[in-house]
């Protein structure tokens, strides 16, 4: 039985900036970058045109709003300006790992998380120790998908369509654990939801 889990909310709590915009700026000013005096306002913009569903990464959509200020962004600014200010402050949720454990007993598991920050998931994974299964560096999981890497956000069938193919089956045939709407967003496809705020971890796949 192919699981796959979602991570921030499921596997892990994690505590994000408050203030996005104000965070990256910090981090923007630190790599010789002057936001400009709308820089909210410029944050809160869209200035990348993407297809329904489709995931815009998070340093693209800060480069295009300090261009669309007069800003440039050299040396990949932009992206290591992002990186920083969403630094992971993670932990693993009572009984995480022993889920994922649980499920690989059953048949393959992946990882599927709506994340448009650069390695944000894997960062995240390490810092909760849900990365690896031993010292032998045997992945927890069978494959890592991102919304930043397929393409794609939950609940749009694409992302779980994205995942499915790393595992060699059907979005039909998975089983999603997650906490929200876009979560349950594996019901399109045919496939089963389990929702953790209503079965905890500790309660799965036994």
């Amino acid at each position: 039985m192919p699981v796959t889990f979602d991570l921030f909310g499921t596997l892990v709590e994690h505590n994000p900036p408050d203030d996005p915009a104000t965070a990256i700026a910090r981090e923007l000013r630190e790599r010789g970058v002057d936001p400009p005096d709308d820089w909210a306002d410029a944050y809160a913009e869209p200035h990348v045109d993407a297809p329904d569903g489709a995931e815009v990464p998070l340093h693209a959509h800060v480069a295009r709003a300090l261009d669309s200020r007069g800003v440039s962004v050299p040396n990949n600014a932009a992206r290591r300006a992002v990186t920083a200010a969403f630094k992971p402050t993670v932990a693993a949720r009572d009984g995480s790992r022993a889920a994922v454990e649980r499920a690989r007993d059953r048949g393959p598991v992946a990882l599927l998380s709506n994340c448009s920050v650069p390695e944000l998931a894997r960062r995240s994974l390490l810092t909760a120790d849900l990365r690896w299964r031993n010292d032998d560096r045997d992945p927890l999981f069978d494959a890592v998908v991102t919304s930043l890497s397929c393409g794609w956000r939950k609940p749009d069938p694409r992302a779980f369509e994205a995942v499915a193919r790393q595992l060699d089956c059907d979005a039909s045939d998975l089983t999603h654990i997650g906490d929200s709407a876009a979560d349950a967003g594996i019901e399109a496809v045919n496939g089963r939801f389990i929702d953790v705020r209503e079965t905890p971890l500790a309660a799965l796949c036994r």
